[in-house]
């Protein structure tokens, strides 16, 4: 296990969030309001333009292999024919029909049969009520947009509402990577942490968190932490097909019968609680991840997420 500690990086961003001037780093308090209004009216300069979407008669196994390929935590579905939005797929969606309420359809439709079940059409588990912005819109507003409704993305569409774009939390965080925001994570982070033993099955650990709405749980061993597990580290041991590996039955229960401590990453980046929210946003950006454990004289005492960094500085 590698604990990467909270040192200063640097992160390369992406254009045209490149304003760490010196000017910035000198003058104080950090106004994330002020910084994103420099680039209002300009939502496609940092939205991704290349946006796989799918249709809705995708396959939940085919999904989930193109999310865990091309790493993406969300997929927008439009329509074959008119090639419009009609949905959206997230990682998230993805363990509520491995754990959550969901999870019915592979019991009742299925009974309990997994091969069957993830054969089914990507339009049975997705979000049908889709949270967009138009392709004029601002970054403000999209900010504002995703801050409001809970979301961690959210697609762009053009004016015959075809997908253009897409926006996501890690975007906007790349407005406050590095800069001294005056702001540390204590007052920010989650305190009450839900973990995770190593020995809980996955299943377990999915219906924990569609229940509390996570994305992620620490993971601990005899009180010490090993890792992190995610909604995507659920979501890719299916799309691998690492899970049919050892499958006898096919029965859903028995796919989700394996330890979490399986999906943990070997690598734990983590931070202290005085630690800037600007260069928490700099460690996440450059590890990957979407979270930070918190550990103050050796104990986990919190987490702080990408959204939770995102609330604050917008305050």
């Amino acid at each position: 296990m590698k604990l990467q500690n909270n040192s200063p990086v640097n992160n390369k961003k992406k254009d045209p969030v490149q304003f760490a001037t010196n000017e910035t780093m000198n003058r104080g308090a950090f106004d994330f309001h002020a910084k994103i209004s420099e680039h209002e009216g300009d939502i496609m300069s940092v939205a991704t333009k290349h946006v796989i979407t799918i249709p809705p008669t995708t396959k939940i196994i085919d999904a989930i292999k193109i999310m865990t390929e091309k790493k993406f935590r969300h997929i927008p579905i439009t329509n074959a024919g008119t090639n419009k939005i009609e949905g959206i797929i997230t990682s998230f969606d993805i363990i509520d029909f491995l754990g959550g309420d969901k999870s019915q359809l592979i019991e009742n439709k299925y009974k309990g049969n997994l091969l069957a079940a993830i054969n089914a059409n990507i339009s049975s588990i997705m979000q049908p009520h889709v949270v967009s912005i138009h392709s004029t819109g601002n970054i403000k507003e999209a900010f504002e947009l995703m801050l409001k409704h809970n979301i961690g993305s959210l697609p762009v569409v053009d004016s015959t509402d075809h997908v253009c774009g897409i926006c996501t939390e890690k975007d906007f965080l790349t407005f406050a990577s590095g800069l001294p925001t005056n702001m540390s994570i204590a007052g920010h982070m989650s305190k009450k942490v839900e973990k995770a033993s190593s020995d809980m099955k996955i299943g377990e650990a999915a219906k924990v968190m569609v229940k509390n709405n996570f994305r992620r749980l620490p993971v601990v061993k005899k009180g010490i932490l090993i890792g992190v597990v995610n909604a995507s580290a659920i979501m890719n041991f299916f799309g691998s097909g690492e899970v049919f590996e050892n499958l006898v039955t096919g029965n859903f229960h028995e796919a989700m019968d394996v330890p979490i401590s399986s999906l943990v990453s070997k690598d734990v980046v983590w931070t202290t609680s005085d630690t800037d929210l600007g260069e928490a946003s700099s460690l996440m950006l450059k590890h990957g991840v979407g979270s930070l454990p918190i550990i103050d004289n050796g104990k986990l005492c919190g987490i702080i997420t990408e959204r939770d960094v995102l609330r604050a500085i917008a305050e």
